[in-house]
């Protein structure tokens, strides 16, 4: 078995000690001169990649995650969660590659000397050497679930976004261990997904235990630019 994990990364103790559970409120609200106060999103379809991409600032950053409730809005933690989540949209491009990968076939398809790869040969083959060469290098590694195959864009709300800290490699099985926001926090260790990636162009099946009802299709790395969360941490006490 070859494996390896992101050194002293515990899902239960360095991620967010609540679950992605929120109710429906804006993301954001900004004050407009002439429009006044603009709502943007609803924080009940989830802010699993704000989450994702806190828990890795905090571990980059080497502070330990502050043992809080969930944030009401407008609190620091809060507001730093939702900007985090525009942060892993990755705009335009990160959500152009969902659509696109959600349109993609399950398995690789061939018409005369061409061949459209299909959703496993991309995660097996692009993706998963990158998750691997983060957590090799010491970084948890954000991914990108894609679950539906679809055209309609109002379906890229049911992809959803975990953060990779370990893996093992017993072949043909790849076995990946995840904090997902979704997991309730006295399970986060427990978190995985397993495939087999002894045939990139076949159709794949992924099993997993994360906190979503559809399948997952594939997944891929999602872009990671560091913020700083030294902001959210008190000051300690002068004496």
């Amino acid at each position: 078995m070859a494996g390896n994990a992101v050194p002293n990364f515990v899902a239960s103790r360095d991620a967010l000690g609540f679950v992605n559970n929120w109710p429906a409120q804006p993301d954001v609200v900004i004050n407009l001169p002439v429009a006044g106060k603009v709502k943007i999103g609803d924080a009940s379809n989830g802010l699993c990649g704000g989450m994702v991409y806190t828990v890795r600032d905090f571990y980059e950053a080497k502070i330990p995650m502050p043992a809080t409730p969930q944030p009401a809005a407008g609190t620091p933690l809060y507001a730093y969660i939702v900007r985090r989540l525009f942060d892993s949209f990755d705009l335009p491009g990160g959500v152009v590659k969902y659509y696109n990968w959600m349109n993609m076939p399950d398995a690789d398809q061939s018409l005369l000397a061409l061949t459209r790869h299909g959703i496993a040969w991309h995660t097996i083959n692009e993706e998963w050497p990158q998750i691997r060469d983060d957590i090799d290098a010491g970084h948890p590694s954000p991914l990108g679930l894609v679950t539906v195959q679809s055209i309609n864009p109002k379906d890229l709300g049911r992809c959803h976004q975990v953060l990779a800290y370990a893996y093992d490699v017993e072949w043909p099985t790849l076995t990946i261990r995840l904090y997902d926001p979704n997991t309730d926090p006295s399970a986060a260790d427990n978190c995985s997904l397993s495939l087999d990636i002894s045939h990139p162009p076949q159709r794949t099946s992924i099993t997993h235990n994360v906190g979503i009802s559809d399948p997952v299709r594939g997944f891929f790395r999602t872009r990671y630019n560091a913020a700083d969360p030294t902001q959210l941490v008190p000051p300690a006490p002068t004496s």
